[in-house]
């Protein structure tokens, strides 16, 4: 297993056609309703996206935040909020969490709203949904929606063209395909994707993404991994003597009692997207 990069990449070409849509479809929209996953919000941010929601209202959903700290969370929530962008913190999963964003969003077009009225105009707000692949976009329609108008899926890439749903409190929403960007500048930005289940698990090594976790974590979070696995971590552990006592611990292991880093690696990803190794963000401030 490398100390190196992980060369984490993946942009299918439906990616780059999306963009292209969603930069002639900006034109119409007055609300740019930003997903983010709450265990890697900063990740989380498409520098071409930004490109592309340059000058626009932004209301910034910080996403699943039942998996992680709520006051750790809004700290990085305080960081998108501007005089032109709000932050809001919900699981979408949950009834009615997005409640609040119909008047968020006429508190951030007042004066466009005002103009309109003063006119006689009813003006029906339009909001276009964005995010990395498995943010919770669909998710986050349905529950505006107040039934399923998007298809969902707990992986990445399920929903593939733009989709348009009129909520009951009168917002037009455009749905978008995820987006990753086409190269990572940033080798870490690239893991946090990989590791919140942005980028399709087919193209993963699961070893060496195992590996990684544990290496970017286990000084922050150790007590998460020594409660989750029954281990105990030294403090002169390196990130592969962690990996063979939770192997060990899970009994992950091979003829011969080989650690089985395949299977274990899985069993560590699969615990930390479920939520199974406590609260934990992969950002830092």
């Amino acid at each position: 297993m490398s100390e190196n990069k992980s060369n984490i990449n993946w942009y299918p070409g439906h990616m780059t056609k999306a963009l292209r849509e969603m930069e002639k479809d900006i034109k119409n929209i007055d609300i740019i309703l930003y997903c983010l996953d709450s265990r890697a919000p900063l990740s989380c941010v498409n520098p071409k996206l930004g490109k592309i929601a340059e000058n626009k209202k932004i209301i910034y959903i910080l996403n699943k935040c039942d998996l992680v700290d709520a006051d750790e969370l809004n700290k990085f929530a305080n960081r998108f909020r501007t005089d032109s962008s709000v932050a809001l913190c919900l699981n979408s999963l949950t009834s009615g969490a997005s409640k609040k964003i119909p008047d968020l969003c006429r508190m951030l077009l007042k004066e466009k709203i005002d103009v309109k009225e003063e006119k006689g105009i009813n003006y029906s707000i339009k909001c276009m949904v964005v995010g990395v692949p498995n943010c919770g976009k669909s998710t986050l329609l349905n529950n505006l929606c107040g039934k399923a108008k998007a298809e969902t899926g707990n992986r990445a890439g399920v929903t593939r063209g733009k989709q348009w749903a009129v909520t009951d409190s009168g917002l037009t929403i455009l749905d978008t395909p995820g987006t990753l960007w086409p190269s990572f500048s940033d080798d870490r930005v690239a893991r946090n994707i990989a590791y919140i289940g942005s980028i399709r698990d087919e193209i993963l090594d699961f070893q060496e993404l195992a590996f990684m976790f544990i290496k970017d974590l286990m000084i922050d979070y150790r007590e998460n991994f020594e409660d989750r696995y029954a281990i105990t971590i030294d403090d002169n552990d390196e990130a592969l003597d962690v990996f063979d006592k939770i192997c060990l611990s899970r009994k992950c292991v091979l003829k011969g009692n080989e650690p089985d880093y395949d299977r274990c690696g899985r069993m560590i990803i699969d615990d930390f997207r479920k939520g199974k190794l406590g609260k934990i963000i992969l950002d830092n401030l």
